[in-house]
């Protein structure tokens, strides 16, 4: 097992390589002050570098190739070998200067972008996006030709290994035509049972943190290896021992941040979950975003909006908050997590819109990607997008195709896993209520332990060891399905 072992020792130092560019990505969207952006982005660009040219030196392909034929590898050493090889065929695919060349441009277009959307003007930002861009058909062709794959099938395959968009076109398909008339039945029930009365603030900014790290505790974050910040646009990130998630505040609702905050939880549970003995080897990483995103919906959305989660958490706000009335009691803190009204706002959509936004993003980067669109077409294609898909017309550029980072960050072919993730939270949120009586009886007591043991059997502990698609159907006895999902929303919004 030489060769195997060789094997390991590299790819230990990658997972170093990946930490120190999580730690400085981190900190370039909390800390960093303005000036410093193109330093970073340089400093970034060599770990990137640094991190190529291990994946691709001749040595790696070598042992590769003899650790295949090597006798005396257990399942798991034998799926850590799979995950090398794939990694390899991703990064070989793709010349140095290429990677080099995305990650400055990267490193730009994240900086434009956040004046650009603070002055909401996308033709600040539209030179160094149309760079970005260029730069990603060209890892997507490079990519593609070295997979046998079409060129936004292998971004695809870079977030989300073994998706395709003949996988994920007929379950959008299913949600494009059902979704517009299960929006209406709900906003006209809605509608039917009067308006929510709405706690008023201001609530402090410090007060909304401290409920944040009550909800962190409850669902069992570890704080020896993690921290909670605040960014403009709220993610997990940081390192493999040291998770870091931000949210962001608004004084006028504390909502938004709790719930933000619940969803990043389920981001880095499933990091601080991975199979402790593999956690700096390919196969003890996340399987993909599509499963990733699963863990964040299934705190955020299917534990933490239930009524038996509200239950717990009224008592606690109002607590905290010092409020007094109808405002504050827990059905109306449900109904106000659980209401239905197109938004311009993509991560303050609720269940039901937030699958729309998401299929106009996964058009547009399509298109754009195939060359079937341009760059400068983007603001009007968004826009029509929004009125086709909820019924709204957009009034700048920062409520529209400026308000995620995720393009010019070089984050394409990422956004369909969100409601990919949306679907198999609903599965296997199902699956685990099903398996564990205690589960939603706990959540009233703002016990998260029974749905996160589950989670960790059944999706942590098995890192890339098996496909998203195994590690569903093993999970939940079935494979992903839009009708689940579709059955969940109407079973919480239209029959309740």
């Amino acid at each position: 097992m030489h060769a195997y072992r060789a094997l390991e020792a590299t790819f230990a130092r990658l997972s170093a390589l990946e930490d120190a560019s999580g730690i400085l990505g981190w900190d370039a969207q909390t800390l960093m002050p303005d000036g410093a952006a193109e330093g970073r982005g340089d400093q970034i660009a060599v770990l990137r570098g640094l991190a190529h040219d291990l994946l691709t030196d001749p040595a790696t392909a070598d042992r590769l190739a003899a650790a295949a034929d090597e006798d005396g590898l257990d399942a798991w050493q034998r799926a850590n070998l799979a995950e090398m090889r794939r990694a390899h065929t991703h990064a070989a695919a793709v010349p140095r200067d290429l990677v080099e060349a995305s990650a400055r441009a990267v490193s730009r277009a994240e900086m434009t972008w956040r004046e650009a959307r603070r002055m909401s003007d996308f033709a600040l930002l539209r030179p160094d996006l149309a760079e970005v861009l260029h730069l990603q058909r060209e890892i997507g062709r490079a990519k593609g030709e070295a997979l046998g794959l079409a060129p936004y099938d292998a971004l695809l395959d870079s977030y989300d290994p073994g998706l395709r968009q003949d996988t994920v076109d007929p379950l959008f398909a299913v949600l494009e035509a059902e979704l517009p008339g299960l929006i209406a039945e709900a906003q006209a029930r809605q509608a039917a049972a009067g308006p929510v009365p709405v706690p008023e603030g201001p609530f402090p900014v410090e007060t909304q943190r401290q409920v944040g790290l009550t909800l962190m505790r409850a669902a069992g974050f570890d704080f020896t290896r993690g921290r909670l910040d605040v960014s403009l646009h709220p993610f997990c990130g940081g390192a493999t021992d040291d998770v870091r998630i931000t949210t962001r505040y608004d004084e006028a609702d504390f909502a938004r941040a709790l719930m933000g905050v619940l969803h990043e939880t389920g981001h880095a549970l499933y990091e601080q979950g991975r199979p402790a003995a593999w956690r700096r080897q390919p196969v003890g990483a996340a399987r993909g975003m599509s499963l990733h995103e699963s863990q964040s919906l299934t705190l955020e959305m299917q534990a933490g909006r239930s009524r038996d989660f509200v239950a717990y958490l009224a008592p606690l706000v109002r607590a905290a908050f010092g409020g007094t009335g109808p405002a504050w009691e827990a059905d109306a803190l449900y109904r106000t997590y659980t209401t239905v009204a197109p938004g311009f706002i993509r991560v303050d959509a609720d269940e039901c819109t937030y699958p729309a936004h998401i299929l106009l993003r996964y058009g547009l980067e399509r298109a754009l990607i195939r060359g079937e669109m341009e760059i400068g077409d983007l603001p009007g294609a968004f826009d029509e997008g929004m009125r086709r898909l909820l019924g709204l017309t957009v009034p700048d550029d920062a409520r529209g195709c400026l308000q995620d980072i995720h393009w010019p960050g070089g984050a394409w072919g990422y956004f369909p896993t969100y409601t990919l993730g949306a679907m198999m939270a609903a599965q296997l949120f199902d699956a685990a209520c099903k398996a564990e009586p205690d589960l939603r009886p706990g959540l009233a007591r703002g016990d998260f332990a029974p749905l996160v043991g589950w989670l960790r059997a059944n999706v942590h502990h098995k890192g890339s060891a098996f496909g998203t698609q195994e590690i569903l159907a093993a999970a939940t006895g079935r494979p992903l399905s839009a009708e689940l999902f579709l059955g969940h929303l109407r079973r919480r919004y239209l029959d309740a």
